[in-house]
């Protein structure tokens, strides 16, 4: 007997992220988006806001106003790709109207109200739900997210960073102090509303630093590590944007606790990472290009040993938009619904 499909529901659809969950779930074998929510297009078809839909599952559903009663009808399971503060009353009102609720925003990311406060400049309006929010990294946390009601997406650049240093803090080859993680974006990293920052002319062919220990993707990033680390951390996180659509490099500069071979070294990440459908580290010798992982959940990593500086270098790429957001979103969703974390989700790069 074939399985009852998941309804789900789309709150905020005209972003990036929002974009991506549509194209995504299209292809998902055991969800139907049945609601699609936003201010400023209610009314329309979702595939005459977006044409590349147009004979695919979802085309036809028509946007509504983000009225949470509307898409607690329509829906088992909602997305919600909305900037941070939007998302934190819809979460609630969905959560306690019975619905599942995977949050792409920073609003439910960091354990503290705090520290939340202090790097996004607004008080956090629902810090009651902060407690059970679990963190949605699934290759670290898939227990946890399989019980939960609220799953908080991570952020992209934290994705990239928490994968590529997973094994060398688990195993405890590095100091906690002093890492650096140089990260570089493209442009879709920095939204689609219209930025002076992010027009053609002002981005093509040239390449900057922005948000030099001010991003506010530190506290998320140092959270993480702390986690693997069993204890504070803190690391020196410098991002960059690169002209391109999609994608996240990240260098990641980390003092040996020992000496280390690369043999010793490439043996522990790929031991770390033998059972993950999507972490792909590559031979001694090659290096992670963000093309080969364009539209999928791969984060291919390399980790080099440099004895002359005694350091632990990891690179890890992924793209921004699928893995970094709306594809992570979707490999939370199955597992919250008891699907194989992979459904919907094994991709190709989109190449060239």
């Amino acid at each position: 007997m074939p399985q009852e499909m998941i309804r789900v529901g789309l709150v905020g659809v005209t972003g990036y992220t929002g974009m991506e969950l549509a194209r995504l779930l299209t292809g998902h074998p055991n969800m139907k988006l049945t609601a699609a929510t936003s201010r400023t297009e209610a009314g329309k078809r979702l595939g005459d806001l977006y044409p590349f839909l147009n004979g695919l599952p979802g085309a036809d559903v028509i946007l509504i106003e983000p009225e949470p009663e509307l898409i607690a009808k329509e829906c088992d399971l909602a997305f919600l790709a909305v900037p941070h503060t939007a998302a934190t009353e819809m979460a609630a009102a969905l959560v306690e109207r019975g619905l599942k609720v995977v949050d792409l925003s920073a609003d439910f990311r960091l354990k503290s109200a705090e520290t939340y406060e202090q790097w996004y400049k607004v008080e956090h309006k629902r810090p009651d739900l902060l407690p059970e929010a679990v963190y949605g990294l699934p290759e670290l946390y898939a227990s946890d997210i399989a019980k939960a009601r609220l799953v908080a997406n991570p952020g992209c650049y934290p994705t990239s960073i928490s994968l590529g240093m997973t094994a060398a803090l688990a195993h405890g080859l590095v100091e906690t102090h002093g890492i650096v993680a140089d990260s570089k974006s493209g442009v879709s990293g920095a939204g689609r509303s219209a930025k002076l920052g992010s027009l053609y002319c002002e981005v093509a062919d040239s390449f900057k630093a922005y948000g030099i220990g001010t991003h506010r993707h530190t506290p998320e990033i140092e959270q993480e590590l702390s986690r693997l680390a069993h204890g504070p951390m803190t690391i020196s996180f410098n991002p960059h944007l690169v002209p391109m659509n999609r994608g996240i490099l990240s260098t990641i500069y980390a003092q040996l606790k020992a000496p280390l071979s690369q043999a010793d070294a490439q043996r522990v990440y790929e031991e770390t990472w033998a059972d993950s459908p999507w972490v792909r580290v590559l031979p001694s010798g090659q290096l992670p290009e963000t093309r080969n992982v364009r539209g999928t959940m791969f984060c291919d990593m390399s980790v080099i040993v440099d004895p002359r500086t005694n350091r632990l270098i990891v690179v890890s790429v992924i793209d921004n938009v699928c893995r970094g957001a709306s594809g992570q979103a979707i490999a939370n969703a199955n597992i919250m619904c008891g699907l194989p974390v992979t459904t919907g989700l094994m991709l190709c790069a989109m190449m060239p």
